[in-house]
C-alpha cells in the first residue's frame, strides 16, 4: 500500500463555487516534502496540508475533514465508466492511493503515511454542487451518490511530512463494521441507517453524531 500523489490547490474563480473567493477543488500533484497538520475547527481551519486551499470553510476543511483521500483504482473505475483520463486529484483528493481500502475502511481506522502522519479515518465525501461543476458530467452529483464509492476524509492524529511514494500502512482497524460507504448511505438517503453509525464512538464527527441524534428524536 502506498501513496502515489500528495496533490494540491489555490483558489481558484468558478461559477460553481459556494463562495464568492472561489474554490480549492482544481488540486494537481506536487514534489517534495508536504508537511500535515491538524487544521483546527470547521470554520476557522482549512486543510491539514499546509499550503492547500480550502476556501468554503463553512461546508469544507477542519479537524474532521483534514485531508481527503481516494483510491487511484476507483479512479480507474470511474474512468472506464466516463471514457475519458481522469488525473490524480481530479476528484479535489489531496492524497490519491494505491493499494488501500479507503471506502470499506472504518471509522477510527488510523493509518501511517510514510515515518511521522498518522490519520484517522473520519467521514465519507459528500458531492456539492463545486465538485459537480468541476466535472462538467450530467447528473454528476446522483451518479457519484449511486455508486456510493466516496473516498474519506481523515482527521490528523500525529502531525509530520508526507510525500509521493510513502508506504501506507493500517496501524489499527476497529472492531465495529461502520464504514465510510455505510456512513455515505446513512447521510445521502438511507436514513434507516443512522442509528448503526453510533457503533463508530468517539471516531463519529461531531456533525454526523448529531444528524443521528436528531434522527433518533423524530422517531
Amino acid at each position: 500500500m502506498k501513496l502515489l500523489t500528495v496533490n494540491m490547490g489555490h483558489p481558484t474563480p468558478s461559477p460553481h463555487a459556494a463562495v464568492e473567493a472561489g474554490t480549492g477543488i482544481f488540486k494537481r500533484p506536487v514534489n517534495g516534502p508536504v508537511t500535515v497538520r491538524s487544521p483546527g475547527p470547521r470554520g476557522v481551519g482549512g486543510s491539514g496540508l499546509t499550503g492547500d486551499a480550502v476556501v468554503d470553510r463553512r461546508h469544507h476543511g477542519g479537524d474532521d475533514k483534514a485531508v481527503y483521500a481516494y483510491a487511484r483504482e476507483d479512479l480507474d473505475a470511474w474512468q472506464h465508466e466516463l471514457g475519458r483520463a481522469l488525473s490524480n486529484g481530479v476528484f479535489g483528493e489531496n492524497l490519491t492511493t494505491s493499494g488501500v481500502e479507503v471506502t470499506h475502511a472504518r471509522i477510527g481506522e488510523r493509518w501511517r503515511i510514510g515515518r511521522e502522519v498518522l490519520l484517522e479515518v473520519s467521514a465519507p465525501r459528500v458531492p456539492c454542487r463545486t465538485f459537480q461543476g468541476r466535472m462538467g458530467e450530467p447528473g454528476w452529483i446522483k451518479r457519484f451518490m449511486g455508486a456510493a464509492v466516496p473516498g474519506a476524509y481523515l482527521r490528523v492524529i500525529e502531525p509530520g511530512e508526507i510525500r509521493a511514494g510513502d508506504p501506507v500502512l493500517r496501524e489499527h482497524r476497529p472492531d465495529h463494521e461502520v464504514t465510510v460507504r455505510l456512513v455515505f448511505r446513512a447521510l445521502t438517503g438511507r436514513r434507516e441507517l443512522l442509528p448503526r453509525l453510533l457503533e463508530a464512538g468517539e471516531a463519529l464527527p461531531e456533525e454526523t453524531r448529531r444528524q443521528v441524534t436528531k434522527y433518533l428524536g423524530r422517531r
